[in-house]
């Protein structure tokens, strides 16, 4: 195991869950500070009668474009939102408001975000097929296929898990549904700025994204609504008739700016930040790997970059969480944790329930140092083998 120096004198826990949420780039901040006093850019971009909105509706839009360029679509393709949850909302029963197919696919380990939604449209009379990933984590473009039926309305598979980083087909998938006059979505929270998303190539109808796990603010999101041939989503959020009608409500400049600034980064520099995570991922799995009884959860090679889901046996998780103070990881998704059941997406891919309740996720980042992945490293061994001579 890695030797950390000066430990003793370390005063913040080391950050490895950037998969939770990811802090604000200063580069991001900058440019929002811009937009929130008198002597900047706050106007309302809605008001289209004097320079203070018309300032502000030039940079809505320059963020709009900044953000569809990182996804290869049309600005006008982009819908502002409060975050990926609402997008994934709006996109599957905006779709489902006034349709005539009843039926729909998406897989059991997809984020509360969409499998609540999809259980929402059960309770209205929808009929919605959970599709199982295999052991590796992935969602096989051959399942998808056999899935799908004639009154099929839409697939929502999501493109990289959020616990274990695996990173799914969704072109492959999105070329099938597209050949069946199926709508695909897919929420690209995880992925969108650390991998490959080009939403014509993939052949994608619907993109949910957040800014947040791109190191831009909280509480602003988007939806990439494929606009040739159109797709026909109905609005969940009335008054005003924003955003083409698709989402009503003052935007946030500010925010905006935000995301539009972090897409940019993200596009600027996905390469070599990519290489960069992915290096000090596998630097933290070869440290861990070392002590006894550890296993990696999901695919090894086919994720994206900073996402770590490794198994600990002979651990109770919840223990092992109390005892690494000094080092933010967690147990699953930020949006289950308070929750103690074993996570759901461990189980759906055959984790057995003991093992999955002593997995942890670690997500290393931006600002991760190599220093921070072997300081980690060490405390966790450490703890564990601990717990784990507690326990026999």
């Amino acid at each position: 195991m890695p030797s950390t120096k000066n430990a003793s004198v370390r005063r913040r826990p080391v950050y490895l869950d950037y998969a939770a949420t990811t802090p604000v780039d200063p580069r991001v901040a900058h440019q929002m500070s811009r937009c929130l006093m008198f002597d900047g850019h706050f106007g309302n971009p809605a008001s289209h009668n004097h320079a203070f909105g018309w300032e502000a509706e030039e940079l809505v839009e320059e963020a709009r474009t900044q953000l569809a360029r990182l996804i290869n679509a049309d600005p006008r393709e982009i819908v502002w939102t409060s975050g990926a949850t609402e997008s994934d909302n709006l996109a599957i029963k905006g779709i489902a408001e006034n349709a005539t197919r009843r039926h729909m696919i998406t897989s059991a380990y997809e984020h509360k975000a969409v499998i609540d939604t999809f259980k929402y449209l059960e309770s209205k009379g929808f009929e919605v097929t959970y599709l199982q990933p295999n052991r590796s984590g992935f969602v096989s473009p051959e399942t998808v296929a056999a899935a799908i039926r004639e009154d099929t309305l839409l697939v929502s598979i999501m493109h990289a898990n959020n616990e274990i980083g695996v990173v799914n087909e969704v072109g492959a998938i999105g070329q099938i549904c597209r050949e069946n006059s199926v709508l695909m979505h897919t929420d690209a929270a995880q992925s969108a700025g650390k991998i490959n998303l080009d939403v014509k190539t993939q052949c994608l109808d619907l993109v949910s994204i957040s800014a947040h796990k791109i190191y831009g603010p909280k509480g602003i999101g988007a939806l990439y609504v494929r606009r040739e041939p159109p797709v026909p989503l109905d609005p969940c959020i009335h008054g005003g008739g924003h955003e083409r009608g698709m989402r009503s409500g003052t935007l946030a400049t500010h925010q905006i700016v935000g995301f539009g600034e972090a897409a940019r980064i993200c596009r600027e520099e996905m390469t070599v930040e990519s290489d960069r995570i992915g290096k000090l991922r596998e630097r933290l799995w070869s440290h861990l790997k070392q002590v006894p009884g550890t296993s990696l959860n999901g695919d090894a090679v086919k994720r994206i970059p900073g996402i770590l889901n490794v198994g600990f046996d002979r651990v109770d998780g919840e223990t092992l969480l109390m005892a690494i103070d000094d080092i933010a990881v967690s147990s699953g998704s930020a949006c289950t944790s308070a929750t103690v059941e074993p996570s759901y997406v461990l189980r759906s891919i055959g984790v057995d329930e003991r093992l999955a309740a002593s997995s942890l996720r670690f997500t290393v980042g931006r600002f991760t140092t190599e220093d921070d992945v072997d300081y980690a490293a060490r405390r966790v061994g450490e703890i564990i083998q601990v717990l784990q001579v507690d326990r026999v």
